[in-house]
C-alpha cells in the first residue's frame, strides 16, 4: 500500500459473514426494508448487516441506535451525524 492511500481508500476484509440486501429474505428482508423506508438511506449500513443472522435482535440494535444517536440532546442531529461520519471515515467503515 503506497504512502499517499488514505484510510478511507484502503479495502478491509469482513471478518463477519454478511448478508447482504440482494441475498436477505423473510423477516431480514423485511428489517432491511423498514430500515431503507424509515431512513431514506439505499443500502443498510455493515453495521447493521453485522447482525444480518439475527434479525431480532438486529432490529433491537437499530433501535436503540436511533435513541441514542438522534434523540434530543444537547448535540443537534447534523453535529451527531458529522461525528459518526468522521469515525467511520477513521475506522475505514462507509456511513
Amino acid at each position: 500500500m503506497s504512502a499517499k492511500t488514505s484510510i478511507a481508500q484502503q479495502k478491509v476484509s469482513p471478518k463477519i459473514d454478511l448478508i447482504e440486501d440482494a441475498g436477505a429474505t423473510g423477516e431480514l428482508a423485511q428489517a432491511y426494508d423498514e430500515w431503507r423506508a424509515a431512513t431514506g438511506r439505499p443500502q443498510v449500513p455493515g453495521i447493521f448487516q453485522c447482525f444480518s443472522h439475527r434479525p431480532d435482535f438486529m432490529l433491537q440494535v437499530m433501535a436503540i441506535a436511533n435513541g441514542v444517536h438522534f434523540s434530543h440532546g444537547h448535540l443537534d442531529r447534523k453535529t451527531k451525524e458529522a461525528i459518526a461520519s468522521y469515525v467511520s471515515y477513521l475506522n475505514r467503515c462507509p456511513y
